[in-house]
């Protein structure tokens, strides 16, 4: 790597919005240390993601819902002797369906993937930015923070506690140089949806966002020290200042349109409106 370059961290960085974070901190002239559970689907992307930027990419496969894996993802980070100027936690995933028929296997992961290894790696970059005094943190929340996920439910409640945590945390840090930074997609063209057993969903079906947006949205929001941004179509911006005057029961029954299974069969593909 050229140390006379920055060096950013991002993680779940094989696809989607992470895939996209990385490029273009790469863009921006960042060297990466990437993350995925997938091994050779994130050495293409950082192949991919070295071809098109020129950046040094380090590709290093951990399964982040496991700590000892965090820990060998932070080893890597440490053994660079770089200072850690982007740490850029996105790894997540979701599971849409009725809680009483889901496995609880699956929802264990989701606590174990969005909240536990979240909160496990920010404990030890933010140990290491605040030592020097600098650094900054951009964490994928959702605009599904904002509201009760019925039929996503574990899901929802995952992406609340990364919120709140973001934001406690940026707060705690006003005076050390480290800022954070939420970054609050809509639901994005990802294979997000798929993954969670959502294909037959409203929300699964309709038109979405382009994650190269999102992510330049929210680095964007990173490198201006916003505390938050939803980012994405002027629908999920409107969305996003309607959850902030919706009442929670009201809420819980939009997002049941959306998201029970079923509710995207024989509907055009379109946006919800």
């Amino acid at each position: 790597m050229n140390d006379l370059k920055p060096l950013a961290l991002v993680t779940g960085a094989s696809s989607g919005i992470g895939f996209e974070l990385a490029k273009q901190l790469g863009e921006r002239g960042y060297d990466l240390i990437v993350n995925a559970e997938n091994d050779t689907r994130l050495r293409q992307a950082a192949q991919d993601i070295r071809a098109e930027t020129g950046a040094s990419v380090e590709p290093v496969r951990a399964d982040l819902r496991h700590y000892d894996q965090a820990e060998e993802l932070w080893t890597a980070v440490t053994a660079t002797g770089r200072p850690l100027d982007v740490a850029v936690l996105n790894a997540g995933v979701g599971q849409g369906g009725p809680f009483a028929e889901t496995d609880l296997e699956d929802e264990l992961e989701i606590v174990d993937l969005n909240v536990r290894s979240t909160v496990h790696l920010a404990k030890r970059v933010v140990r290491e930015m605040v030592s020097r005094g600098r650094g900054r943190i951009l964490v994928t929340s959702s605009i599904a923070s904002t509201m009760p996920g019925t039929f996503q439910a574990v899901y929802n409640a995952s992406k609340s506690f990364v919120q709140s945590f973001t934001q406690a945390l940026r707060s705690e840090l006003k005076d050390t140089g480290v800022t954070l930074t939420a970054l609050m997609p809509g639901p994005t063209e990802t294979e997000f949806f798929h993954r969670a057993d959502m294909d037959d969903t409203q929300v699964g079906r309709q038109e979405k966002d382009d994650p190269a947006e999102v992510a330049r949205e929210g680095l964007d929001a990173l490198f201006e020290g916003k505390d938050k941004v939803v980012a994405g179509s002027a629908m999920t911006k409107a969305q996003g200042m309607a959850a902030k005057v919706v009442p929670d029961k009201l809420k819980a029954e939009a997002h049941r349109r959306m998201a029970e299974p079923g509710s995207g069969e024989d509907r055009p593909i379109g946006r919800e409106g």
